[in-house]
């Protein structure tokens, strides 16, 4: 168990938080927001909980790790016959409370911070929570959660998180840049606890996403064996685009199986897929359809060729399916671009710069330290690269203003190498 000094520090740090302005906090949009503006924030949210929702046998109760000020909980309500959340500050789950007195079925319930000892075993059909395991300093409160999480859940119940999976740094974690947790950590936890694994991704980023579901104990060590015949692979296509042909790289290179009558027991852990005989990593295993079709989503492996490539599925050892095919295309150059120019701390203010500092987002971006940046033909400060997401190549930059620029409007020139952006005007508060 973690160490309560460890757990006091976290509802310290949470409490000033939400008394010095906890929508910032919670949704990172910007300073002073309004309720109504906070929680229309949760719509950026849902797409990555709510498909999942079409895994469950029922949903009579949900509940969220570090609901906040109940900013999920809300629209979360309107799927499920009762949604509770617990959180380890309990000046946000007085917010929460306040702000969710319409919402008869929403329970928000101040916690340890570190478990879920107030609800029985077998309690609930889905536990979500996000941009919360990113927040914990220790990895046994992250664990400890996640174990929880499975005690709770009924049997078939499912589990949808996020976690930052960012590789280690040396600095000490606080309670908010917290604790990095790999890929192959979660499918190892997902094996010890009888949970199947149905979705891994976004590895290598801040913002991976797990989708287990409970399985009886004792279920893991029987999901390994041999695949029974049957199966058959109907079609392969590009996982981004339903197209019939997959680039061999870059953040398009991820090919679907689309497989008809996959063994139920199935899941990451134990399936294995093949490209020309190299290993692929598997991200995403949907549910059957009304055909008995379902969708196993698979990263090309590095250095494939092109041209007709044999796709094979495995598990214990055994063919799942006979073999498929896939027509892999050389891919094109990367083209660096630029998503977005905003405010480094109000992020919704856009090109209005209130803070003094900018973050600009870009795509494709190989040499991440060839980055410039002037403002007015004066170079600003502080250049921080991040990287977002390795696949397509996604980071953000982080920079301060020039010294004593005044307030106004100004030219910010982006480059990257030799590569030169249009210029983007600013305004400077």
């Amino acid at each position: 168990m973690p160490e309560p000094d460890v757990l006091e520090r976290m509802r310290a740090d949470w409490n000033k938080r939400a008394g010095e302005d906890a929508y910032y906090y919670v949704a990172f949009g910007r300073r002073e927001q309004g309720t109504d503006e906070f929680f229309s924030s949760a719509s950026h949210v849902l797409p990555a909980l709510l498909p999942e929702l079409t895994r469950l046998r029922e949903r009579s109760a949900a509940l969220e790790i570090g609901c906040g000020p109940g900013r999920l909980l809300k629209p979360m309500s309107t799927h499920f016959a009762e949604v509770h959340g617990v959180d380890v500050s309990d000046e946000m789950i007085e917010l929460a409370r306040e702000r969710l007195r319409g919402v008869p079925n929403a329970f928000p319930h101040h916690g340890s911070g570190s478990d879920l000892a107030m609800f029985a075993a077998s309690s609930f059909d889905f536990v979500y929570s996000y941009a919360v395991f990113q927040h914990i300093p220790s990895r046994d409160v992250v664990f400890n959660y996640l174990r929880e999480a499975r005690r709770v859940l009924k049997t078939g119940g499912v589990l949808r998180c996020q976690i930052n999976g960012l590789p280690p740094h040396a600095r000490q974690y606080d309670t908010w840049s917290g604790v990095r947790i790999a890929a192959d950590e979660m499918r190892a936890f997902a094996r010890e606890q009888d949970f199947q694994l149905l979705a891994l991704d976004g590895i290598w980023t801040q913002y991976m996403w797990i989708t287990c579901r409970k399985m009886p104990e004792g279920w893991e060590a029987r999901a390994g064996g041999p695949a029974k015949p049957g199966a058959v692979l109907r079609s392969v296509s590009n996982a981004h685009t339903g197209e019939a042909v997959v680039p061999c790289s870059g953040p398009l290179a991820a090919m679907s199986l689309w497989i008809q009558d996959l063994p139920d027991d199935s899941d990451l852990n134990h399936l294995e897929v093949t490209a020309e005989g190299k290993p692929c990593r598997l991200s995403y295993l949907g549910e059957p359809g009304r055909d008995g079709v379902s969708q196993l989503n698979a990263a090309l492996p590095a250095a494939i060729r092109t041209g007709f490539v044999a796709v094979d599925v495995h598990r214990g050892g055994s063919a799942v399916c006979p073999t498929g095919w896939v027509r892999v295309m050389p891919a094109g150059p990367a083209v660096p671009r630029v998503w977005g120019v905003m405010d480094g701390v109000n992020l919704l203010s856009g090109t209005r710069i209130v803070s003094g500092a900018v973050k600009v987002t870009m795509a494709e971006v190989e040499r991440p330290d060839q980055f410039r940046a002037t403002v007015d033909g004066r170079a600003v400060r502080e250049v921080e690269h991040f990287c977002v997401d390795p696949l397509p190549m996604h980071y953000e930059f982080n920079f301060l203003l020039p010294d004593k620029l005044p307030a106004g409007a100004h030219r910010l020139e982006l480059s990257l190498g030799t590569r030169a952006f249009a210029p983007v005007g600013i305004e400077v508060l």
